[in-house]
């Protein structure tokens, strides 16, 4: 049994475990229209520093193995006809069709400086990649149309969330209030330390406060990460934790999705780094794990 450390009192995911685990989040599989997925390191043929599931050869891995992955991944966990982003912190938005299928995997993309990916196409399968940033997971109940978006700082910032919604909208007709949402497994708060001129780019955008964070015990660290009215933490070295779980929960809130409809994270990639790829938890020498998305 894979034992996995949750991050406050709210649970939002369950884990799969097959021959290549993976989270999956409970209000996006209750649709019934969508099956989604979020790797883990475990399953996979890499080795070294990618062991053993790694999706990516930006940092060494050899095209060999990563598609070795995802065709082990797929197989093993129901998922079909991937499209792969071209990801370098944008905000844009590729509308995804049969033409797509294999790119970015088993044959080059013709398309760059993609951060998000949306479809109406039954049976295609969006994959975006992480290894600490926040994974966005759209299902449009209504119109049958899904969306899945890499979103960092500085897409947090940019409001990503909101720009893959009002993609959504104009290609498929989607309302916020009709949509189904997950904030996927990522950096928490309480592992996300950056200097002021990060947190003041938040502060520009959400007006968010930099709050005391004083109390530094586990139990308190663990449930601060679910709180979703505080997105910036002042510490005592003059650096900032920034909660970018609760800055995403504002844009989609913002957007107009209904708050019930938000799964936020109980997973964090840094704290689980025997299980889960994170940049900051690995100092840079990781793999990458991938988001999946695909409407039935």
């Amino acid at each position: 049994m894979i034992k996995i450390k949750k991050a406050g009192k709210r649970s939002s995911t369950i884990i799969v475990e097959t021959e290549a685990p993976y989270i999956q989040y409970k209000n996006l599989k209750e649709t019934g229209i969508v099956h989604n997925g979020f790797s883990t390191r475990l399953g996979g043929v890499s080795g070294g520093m990618y062991s053993s599931m790694n999706f990516s050869v930006k940092m060494g891995d050899s095209i060999e193995n990563v598609r070795k992955n995802f065709q082990i991944f797929m197989e093993k966990n129901g998922f079909k006809n991937p499209v792969m982003s071209n990801q370098t912190h944008t905000t844009n938005v590729l509308t995804v069709t049969e033409n797509d299928i294999g790119k970015g995997i088993y044959k080059e993309a013709d398309y760059s400086d993609i951060d998000g990916l949306i479809t109406n196409r039954r049976g295609i399968t969006l994959v975006t990649s992480y290894a600490d940033c926040v994974p966005l997971y759209f299902a449009d109940v209504k119109n049958k149309a899904i969306g899945l978006s890499h979103s960092g700082w500085r897409g947090t910032v940019n409001r990503m969330g909101e720009i893959t919604l009002r993609r959504m909208r104009e290609e498929f007709g989607t309302k916020p209030e009709d949509v189904i949402a997950a904030i996927g497994p990522s950096i928490c708060l309480n592992c996300y330390e950056v200097s002021f001129d990060v947190a003041r780019e938040f502060e520009k955008e959400f007006g968010a406060s930099a709050e005391e964070h004083r109390a530094y015990d586990t139990e308190h660290i663990r449930e601060s990460a679910q709180n979703m009215d505080a997105i910036l933490y002042k510490k005592d070295n003059g650096k900032y934790l920034l909660n970018l779980w609760a800055a995403n929960y504002k844009v989609l809130t913002d957007a107009g999705v209904l708050s019930d409809n938000i799964a936020i994270p109980d997973i964090c990639t840094c704290c689980n780094r025997d299980i889960l790829f994170s940049h900051r938890g690995h100092m840079g020498k990781r793999g990458n794990l991938c988001a999946f998305l695909m409407l039935k």
